[in-house]
């Protein structure tokens, strides 16, 4: 039985020392955990994961979650789980080709960007984002990178940085694929990158699926989308079933999530038109109960977006004495904020009780994992003001 170990993956061009350690994932030959920089994180997914403890040998892969709850947990892959999400995505994207780095690689999003490349025989390009994303110097390593294809992927803070530069634009727009995840990738924001000529492909997935596995709302060869228990806007919470979905989660063998064998139950709440595309709505556990409704974040978050004057928004519960909780928007301006014309624009497209009963302005939104909003750290922060 092998033993689980850790795999120190820093976030700049050193990275490609590992590609031995990279190579036994993939080959099934050793089994890894991946880990950043920060020594209190190494030390959290040690205690939470069983880092030196043995492990099932089929197992060449343990991802930590960035989940919500703040308990790591780290989802399973083999081989086989990681080779089918590789040939999936490049046989959607066009063929096999090279890739830019741009994201941490201890997530399974930048993780997926070395192993794919690495999967299709090529060498990636490492962006050292030790210190931040810089969109120059993402410019020069994709306008250095070689191959057939030359793919990348970015969170949406990011791709608001290429499209401020003219140059990442030009750039990145001679690509032959971006996969934006790790969030909802606003409308606003996909139109303008868009209009800008950037091969865009949203991509939809998690740890426990190998990252992405439905790109722009279309399952990827093999994987299965099922929506539980529909309401009569056929919406309820998403089901994913393929090659590529985790063996479970590490010393955590009766977890829900895995209780139906080949398939994962995710947080999210969706639907799937006549043509077969999923649309996420939000997500189970972050839905507000407001004066005894509910109001899905997403959905409102979908309508802010579309004020000119707001570059990005979170929308959030708070503790409230006669509601039990009220819908507080934090918007990262760009331009002069107009709360009432945002609430205005709320409750004429959702309904009143949507409308946020704050707007706050924020210099940043806080961020976990891979580019994802942190609510529960803007909750934290302001339930208590």
């Amino acid at each position: 039985m092998k033993t689980l170990r850790y795999l120190h993956l820093p976030a700049r061009p050193e990275v490609l020392d590992r590609r031995g350690e990279l190579d036994a994932i993939l080959d099934g030959s050793a089994a890894y955990v991946p880990v950043p920089d920060d020594p209190l994180d190494t030390a959290t997914l040690r205690d939470a994961l069983g880092v030196d403890d043995p492990i099932a040998d089929d197992i060449s892969l343990v991802i930590s979650t960035s989940g919500t709850t703040g308990t790591p947990k780290g989802a399973q892959h083999t081989a086989a789980t990681l080779t089918a999400s590789a040939q999936a995505t490049a046989t959607h994207l066009g063929g096999p080709g090279n890739w830019l780095l741009a994201l941490a690689p201890h997530h399974i999003a930048g993780l997926q960007v070395l192993l794919r490349a690495l999967a299709a025989e090529f060498t990636p390009t490492v962006l050292d984002v030790t210190d931040g994303f810089d969109p120059n110097a993402f410019a020069d390593a994709l306008d250095a990178l070689d191959g057939p294809r030359r793919y990348t992927s970015l969170v949406p803070t990011q791709l608001i940085k290429v499209l401020d530069n003219p140059r990442a634009t030009t750039a990145l727009a001679a690509a032959d694929a971006l996969l934006v995840g790790g969030a909802a990738t606003p409308v606003p924001l996909l139109h303008r990158a868009i209009d800008a000529g950037i091969p865009i492909v949203r991509t939809y997935g998690m740890s426990e699926t190998a990252g992405g596995c439905v790109y722009d709302g279309v399952a990827l060869n093999g994987v299965t989308i099922r929506i539980d228990e529909p309401n009569p806007e056929g919406v309820g919470r998403v089901f994913l079933g393929g090659p590529m979905i985790a063996l479970g989660y590490r010393n955590r063998p009766d977890h829900p999530a895995f209780a139906e064998p080949g398939w994962f139950r995710t947080d999210d709440l969706g639907r799937v038109d006549d043509q077969g595309v999923l649309a996420i709505v939000g997500r189970a556990d972050e839905a507000i109960s407001t004066g005894g409704l509910t109001v899905v974040p997403q959905v409102v978050e979908t309508v802010i977006l579309d004020d000119p004057a707001v570059r990005e928004c979170a929308v959030v519960g708070l503790p409230d004495e006669r509601l039990g909780e009220k819908v507080v928007a934090f918007v990262v301006a760009a331009g002069t904020i107009d709360s009432a014309r945002i609430r205005g624009a709320v409750a004429e497209r959702l309904d009143r009780y949507a409308a946020p009963r704050e707007v706050i302005e924020l210099d940043e939104l806080p961020t976990r994992g891979p580019g994802k909003i942190d609510r529960r750290a803007l909750r934290a922060r302001f339930s208590d003001q």
